[in-house]
């Protein structure tokens, strides 16, 4: 694993873990009044076509961040369903 690839895989913690919290908040408050369904939809469509791209290139750092944080949006959209 080169420095690039180490870079990469530190970014991808960053940018999932920004998700870990709103988690625990909607599940500890068990309101999403203040979510956007449409921001969430968006984003889950984005990674999505992203973690598709990262399998295609075969970037270990493109794929597990996208597939991570497509688990944890993904998440908030059932939350989000659930606690309408």
């Amino acid at each position: 694993m080169n420095a690039i690839e180490i870079l990469g895989l530190v970014a991808a913690v960053v940018t999932t873990s920004c998700f870990i919290p709103q988690v625990f908040k909607i599940s500890k408050e068990k309101s999403t009044k203040d979510i956007s369904l449409v921001m969430y939809l968006i984003m889950a469509l984005g990674l999505t076509l992203w973690l598709i791209y990262g399998i295609a290139i075969e970037s270990l750092p493109v794929t597990l961040a996208n597939g991570v944080t497509l688990l944890l949006v993904s998440w908030i959209l059932i939350l989000k369903l659930k606690y309408k």
